[in-house]
Formats: structure tokens, sequence, C-alpha cells
């Protein structure tokens, strides 16, 4: 990728894709952003195309509107909090493309900064159209990317948009995504140790099989685990599993028996009839679940056994939570790695959003070395793939 920096932007047009899909919540009949960590993350691109005297066009999208204008997705939230972050008047348009938005941006000035309205307005977007791309891309005379969190998807403003455009770069953060990944898995600093939780089995089976080749150690924890524990002969009661994936999470345990890779599973989990908060609970060894009892969060020998593994970790990688955080009753294993990481002197990299949110929630963030700010194109990097929208800038 060809750094930002290698670009002259000093009196041109400058777009950037950023990822200002933030959270909203409606106050007195407005929309309020909840949390503005993806704008905040953008703002060191944005000031140093400022200080070089580009006019800066921010682009992106927000939400899942059905490749149509509506008011509940529109980015003026965002450009009304991009403003007071500059401290300067950002303007935003009525829509991406258009003689409107092309008349807005002749009239701007050096430094000036213009938010583009959702890019998802138009179904273009989404089918990565080469029209609309083109649209986008008579816009400016340089594309910056610097929207790693969906950068794992061909959409025509990340990936057609660089077939319209002389000059393209990568921002900021996503060459700091990219370089951090790569330190982390690439490169690092052994023993390599990943942390992996969530759901599903198929969701990270991808990952699983690229890791196996990398790591020293992967701990495997939240309700994909039981599919594993299924996978090994147990009873998991009722338990979430994926019995059609039951054999491939047996080939996953041999081939890291065969590459001599510490593959750990929970030895003991909190269990409940039901998935409630006020339910019920008790701690068992895994091969004692209770009949009509589900597996709902790991236990504190689980914790003790995976905290210690991750202390002695120089790299750590965690995605996914270890039971249903969202409850008090089923977040302590969550929590516990997320403490035991904040202990840790490892390269600890943190992505997806609910292990963010996990870390947040256990008020250590600010102990991580690293919190990306992608989901799926973190986990792409996990299962080692190359993200279109950075093959694009290649």
């Amino acid at each position: 990728m060809k750094s930002l920096k290698d670009i002259t932007v000093a009196g041109k047009n400058v777009l950037i894709r950023v990822d200002f899909n933030v959270p909203l919540a409606d106050e007195d009949g407005e929309k309020r952003i909840t949390d503005d960590t993806r704008i905040r993350y953008v703002v060191p691109t944005l000031q140093y195309l400022i200080d070089q005297q580009a006019k800066v066009i921010v682009c992106s999208h927000l939400g899942r509107p059905k490749g149509a204008p509506d008011p509940a997705f529109s980015l003026k939230p965002a450009a009304v909090r991009l403003g007071e972050l500059l401290a300067k008047p950002v303007t935003i348009t009525e829509d991406c493309v258009g003689g409107d938005v092309r008349a807005t941006i002749e009239k701007m000035q050096p430094g000036d900064v213009v938010v583009l309205e959702n890019l998802r307005f138009h179904p273009g977007e989404g089918k990565n159209d080469d029209d609309f791309a083109a649209s986008l891309g008579a816009l400016c005379e340089v594309y910056v990317n610097d929207a790693f969190a969906v950068s794992h998807r061909s959409n025509a403003s990340v990936d057609a948009i660089t077939r319209h455009v002389t000059e393209c770069a990568a921002g900021f953060l996503l060459e700091k995504e990219i370089a951090t990944f790569q330190k982390a898995m690439e490169n690092p600093e052994r023993p390599l140790a990943a942390l992996v939780g969530g759901a599903k089995v198929s969701s990270k089976l991808g990952a699983f099989y690229n890791m196996i080749e990398v790591v020293d150690s992967l701990l495997i924890g939240g309700a994909m685990a039981n599919t594993f524990l299924k996978a090994k002969g147990m009873d998991v009661g009722i338990s979430k599993t994926e019995d059609d994936l039951l054999e491939e999470a047996a080939k996953i345990l041999e081939k890291a028996a065969a590459r001599n890779v510490a593959l750990e599973l929970p030895v003991d989990v909190i269990v409940a009839e039901k998935i409630d908060e006020q339910a019920a609970t008790s701690t068992v060894p895994v091969d004692r679940i209770p009949a009509g009892h589900m597996a709902l969060d790991i236990g504190p020998e689980t914790c003790r056994q995976f905290s210690d593994i991750l202390k002695n970790a120089r790299t750590v990688v965690w995605n996914g939570p270890m039971g249903i955080f969202e409850m008090p009753l089923f977040a302590e294993g969550t929590k516990a790695m997320a403490s035991a990481l904040a202990q840790s002197s490892a390269f600890t990299v943190v992505g997806g959003g609910d292990t963010v949110s996990a870390v947040h929630m256990a008020e250590v963030a600010d102990k991580m070395s690293y919190i990306s700010t992608g989901g799926g194109a973190f986990l792409e990097l996990m299962e080692g793939k190359t993200l279109p929208g950075v093959a694009a800038l290649g």
C-alpha cells in the first residue's frame, strides 16, 4: 500500500473513506451519538490533510438503509461531532454524488472539510457498482482508505473507486491496523496465544485452521467451545452446539495436536436451565453438565488455567467473549480474561465488537496494547485473507 504521506495533497480534492458507522440513540427527538470512538480514531488522518491544505471530502456509511435516503441513517450527527473534534466548521451534503455535491466541492478552499451523506443511500455502494464508483471518483484527485472496519467488503467506495482515481493511498488508521496485526500474527514475540470465543464455530472456522499454523496456544471459550467438547464425546446437556460441524471440530483438534499447538478448552462451566438474569446457576466440570442444563460461561478453574497461559504469553490476540457477558450472571469469565490481559506484559491485540465492549465493560481498555476498529475485517485477517480494500490499494 502507498502511504498517505507519499502523496502530495496540498490544494487537491482528497476523498477519504472512513467508518462513521457509530451507535445512535434518540434523545428528545434527535439522534445522539453514544460512542464516538470511530470518529476520534480518524481525526489524526483528517487533521494531517487539513494541515497539508487539502480539500477534505469525507465519505462513510451508517447503518443499513435499504439503498434509498432515510433520515434515520443520516450522517449529520457524525458531521456535527467531527466539527467539534476538529474545532472547525464541517459541511454535510444532502447526497454523496450528483450536481449539488459537485457544486459544494467546487466552492471548497484548502483546509475545508465536507462530509458526504450516507453512501448506502445508493444501492451501487453495496453492489460495488462501477458507475457509482466512477461518480465518487470524479469528486477527487486523491483517494484515501482509512476505513479498516469495512475493508473486508468489496463496496464501491472501498474497491471499485480505486479504478477511477489516479492516486490512492492508505490512511494512518488503516496502516496502523494492518501493521499491528502483522506484528501480532506474522512476526510475533513468542509465545503467541490466541483467545477465541463467541457463539459459532462456523463463523471462525477459517480462522481456526489458519491460527493453528501460527500460534503456540489456542484457547477456546464461549458457546463455540461446546461443539469441541461434544466432538470429544462429552455430554453437554442442552448447551448450544453446531452438530453439523462436529467432524470439523474433531479435525481442528487433531491438527492442533499434530502441530504441537496447545489447544485449551474449558474444564468447568457455569450452567443454568435457561438464559435468564434470574436463573439458578451452578459450576460443574465439563464432563458433568446436568441434563436439561446449558453452559453459559467458563468456570473459575478454566479462568485460572486460561489466565496462567495468557500471563506467560508474549503476544495475545483476543476475539470473542467467553460467555453471555451482557448478563452479569454470565460475565465473570470474560471479565477474568480481560483482567488477565490487563495484568500481562504481553503485546495484546483485541478485535471484534463484542470483545471491545467487554474490555470497556471491565474498565481495562486502556491496558490493552491495541484495540482494533474492525470486526469482520479483523476476523478475515485472522483467517489469513487479504482484504479487498487493502488489495485495491496495491
